[in-house]
């Protein structure tokens, strides 16, 4: 039987995949999502859930709706963190503990929450410290953040004069700020100088960019970090914990997050 040219199917193409891409993309696919690895009775010591206080929930709606979707997540208890900044955020004690109240009072909560405060590292944290103003995470832990243009030029002495009033130091997310990336020693230096070390969650995602997530990466290799939290503002973080993670050592991230534990 003769085959007419017409009734010929083109060529079929075929292209070969390396087996070190291959490999590649089977790791990526098989990485389970951020949401997965949360560990049974997780506490979260740091977020911005509290409503209209500063760049996190503006509503008791907001609040509401990030609640909900943490416990869906597996949270078992929140120590919700609103940022003070100088001139920019000017919470105290009072107004951070006011709309707790208000929080408690009107809505339904399906686990407990307290709050702290994320302090902005700077002279007036300090004068704080001093004559114990600080709203901590538990006992005398105080969680602190670092500009993210630059560290400030003071920050041992910082560190010095915080633990000199007695307080431990939690500096959130070390591997967001991008000026200790091309100094890995820097990290061991701040360990050296009494910081614990808190991990955004959300960084091994790549939610704050590549950069992050591999010095997130990093630190989780050398057990450097001591605590992990959510860093929750909004509905776009909520989302991101769909999200599969990105970095290879997603096994001691499980191990890290549970180290939460000593907060409860």
């Amino acid at each position: 039987m003769k085959l007419c040219a017409t009734n010929l199917k083109p060529e079929t193409k075929y292209f070969v995949i390396s087996p070190k891409i291959a490999n590649m993309l089977s790791l990526f696919k098989s990485r389970p999502k951020l949401s997965e690895l949360i560990p049974t009775g997780y506490v979260d010591i740091h977020s911005h859930i509290l409503p209209g206080i500063d760049d996190g929930a503006s509503t008791l709606e907001d609040t509401q709706f990030l609640i909900e979707e943490m416990r869906q997540l597996g949270f078992t208890k929140v120590i919700t963190t609103p940022h003070t900044m100088n001139n920019i955020w000017d919470n105290t004690p009072e107004s951070i503990e006011n709309a707790l109240t208000k929080t408690k009072s009107e809505l339904s909560l399906p686990f407990e929450i307290e709050a702290a405060s994320e302090y902005l590292l700077d002279e007036s944290v300090i004068t704080k410290a001093k004559n114990k103003e600080l709203l901590t995470v538990k006992g005398n832990f105080v969680l602190v953040e670092l500009s993210y243009l630059n560290a400030p030029i003071q920050l041992y002495d910082f560190l010095y004069q915080l633990q000199l009033s007695g307080y431990h130091v939690i500096l959130a997310h070390p591997e967001r700020y991008s000026y200790f990336h091309s100094n890995k020693k820097e990290y061991q230096k701040l360990k050296k100088a009494g910081c614990l070390f808190q991990l955004n969650l959300l960084s091994t995602v790549g939610y704050y960019g590549k950069d992050a997530a591999e010095i997130a990466n990093y630190l989780l290799k050398k057990d450097l970090y001591d605590f992990t939290g959510s860093d929750i503002h909004h509905k776009n973080h909520i989302k991101a914990f769909q999200n599969k993670v990105i970095i290879k050592n997603y096994k001691l991230l499980e191990e890290t997050m549970r180290k939460n534990v000593f907060i409860k």
